[in-house]
C-alpha cells in the first residue's frame, strides 16, 4: 500500500468518533457465568453441569448462595450426554467437590436431520448411569436436575413436546435406581411458564432463570455440608 494512501486512512480512522471504534473493536468479554470463580476459604465446593438453562440460572444461583458456598460451573454448555461422556473427566478435574448439581436432556433429545434424537433413549440411559458412577467416585453428593419443557410447536432447532416426559422418565428411574435425589425443575416452571418462557423457544427471560435459581439454591442448601 502507498504511504499516501496509509496516511489518507489514518486520517479518516482518527477522525472517527469513540463509538465508531468501540463498535469495530472486537467483542471478547467472557460470559460471567462462564468464567473460573474466586473462592472463599472454608465454603463448601459445588458444581453445576448442564445446557445452556443452567447458564442463565448460575449467576442468580452463585448470588443466593453468596457466603454459603462456592459455585462453580462447566466453562461451556454441557450439551447431550455423549458430550457429557467426553468431557466429564476434564469437567470434574482431580480436586474435591462436595455436591455437584447435573443436567442433560434438551439437547439429548433434540430432532437431527436423519430425524433420530441426538442422543436416542437407550443410550440417554445408559450415558446417565455411566456419568453418574464418574461423579460419584468424587465423593461428591449428587443432585439431578430435571430437564425443563418444551413449548408445543415449530422450534428451531427441532423438538418435540412430549419427548420432555418420555427422557424425564428415564432419568427418574435412573435416579430412583441410584439415589440420587431430583430438583424438579420442570415441575417447578411449569405452571409460570406463559410469564417466564420465551415464546417458540425452551429459553426463558431474565425473571424465569431467577425463578429458577431460587428452586436450585434452596434444594443444593438442603443437602451443603456446613462449614
Amino acid at each position: 500500500m502507498k504511504p499516501l494512501l496509509i496516511l489518507i486512512l489514518a486520517g479518516l480512522i482518527s477522525s472517527l468518533p469513540p463509538q465508531a471504534h468501540a463498535q469495530a473493536a472486537p467483542k471478547n468479554t467472557p460470559d460471567p457465568s462462564l468464567a473460573p470463580i474466586t473462592e472463599v476459604d472454608g465454603l463448601p465446593r459445588m458444581l453445576i453441569i448442564g445446557d445452556s438453562i443452567s447458564i442463565g440460572y448460575t449467576l442468580p444461583v452463585r448470588k443466593l448462595l453468596e457466603g454459603k458456598a462456592n459455585v462453580h460451573r462447566i466453562p461451556t454448555n454441557g450439551g447431550p450426554t455423549k458430550n457429557g461422556m467426553t468431557n466429564i473427566d476434564k469437567w470434574i478435574g482431580t480436586g474435591k467437590w462436595d455436591l455437584i448439581h447435573f443436567n442433560w436432556g434438551l439437547h439429548d433429545l433434540k430432532i437431527m436431520p436423519d430425524g433420530k434424537h441426538q442422543v436416542e433413549p437407550d443410550d440417554y440411559e445408559k450415558n446417565l448411569r455411566a456419568l453418574i458412577a464418574k461423579m460419584k467416585a468424587t465423593g461428591a453428593k449428587l443432585i439431578w436436575a430435571s430437564t425443563t419443557p418444551v413449548p408445543e410447536g415449530k422450534l428451531t432447532p427441532p423438538r418435540n413436546f412430549g419427548d420432555v416426559k418420555s427422557y424425564n422418565d428415564i432419568a427418574a428411574k435412573v435416579m430412583k435406581e441410584l439415589d440420587v435425589p431430583t430438583d424438579d425443575l420442570n415441575a417447578f416452571i411449569t405452571p409460570e411458564l406463559g410469564n417466564l418462557q420465551n415464546p417458540h423457544d425452551v429459553h426463558y427471560k431474565k425473571e424465569g432463570y431467577e425463578f429458577l435459581a431460587k428452586q436450585v439454591a434452596a434444594e443444593i442448601e438442603k443437602v451443603l455440608p456446613k462449614k
